[in-house]
């Protein structure tokens, strides 16, 4: 598998915030999951920094894993492709509650012409985002569904 696309699966978000945290969690579950494979980087991404523009810059294909405000019901998950992501974080700039913004992050790897063709956002509704280290039981549920979306989407770009 060593000639084959790599793909990035960023997970953001803050564990300590129950349902906020979602993105990381599920990189958790995947690492269970997927053991090492060739084609999948996995990376927790916290709750974003600059430093994680280089490894979207190397990723060849990104997928981003996070908690989402779209006004669905609690623990349903959305996924967002190509143009669809630019324009969902692009529009919800201003309710991110991470230092760096995604958008920010995607901009960095546009201007240096290294931003993933094959990109996708995979949004969890989150019910709340009180104190505390374990989602809501919607999100749990999501966070499995959520990995099984990735997968499904990393078998599309690499057939």
């Amino acid at each position: 598998m060593s000639d084959c696309l790599k793909t990035l699966i960023l997970g953001i978000g803050n564990s300590l915030l129950q349902d906020e945290g979602a993105g990381v969690h599920a990189v958790r579950v995947l690492a269970e999951r997927v053991g090492q494979r060739d084609d999948i980087e996995l990376m927790d991404g916290g709750t974003l920094s600059f430093s994680l523009a280089g490894a979207i810059e190397d990723a060849d294909n990104l997928i981003v894993i996070d908690a989402a405000q779209y006004d669905g019901n609690p623990g349903t998950t959305k996924v967002f492709v190509g143009k669809q992501m630019d324009a969902f974080v692009g529009g919800n700039r201003k309710c991110s509650v991470h230092e760096v913004s995604l958008i920010d992050l995607m901009a960095i790897a546009l201007l240096a012409g290294q931003l993933p063709q094959q990109r996708a956002l995979i949004g969890i509704q989150p019910q709340t985002i009180a104190w505390g280290d374990t989602p809501t039981p919607h999100v749990c549920a999501a966070i499995q569904l959520a990995c099984d979306q990735a997968l499904r989407l990393i078998a599309e770009w690499h057939a």
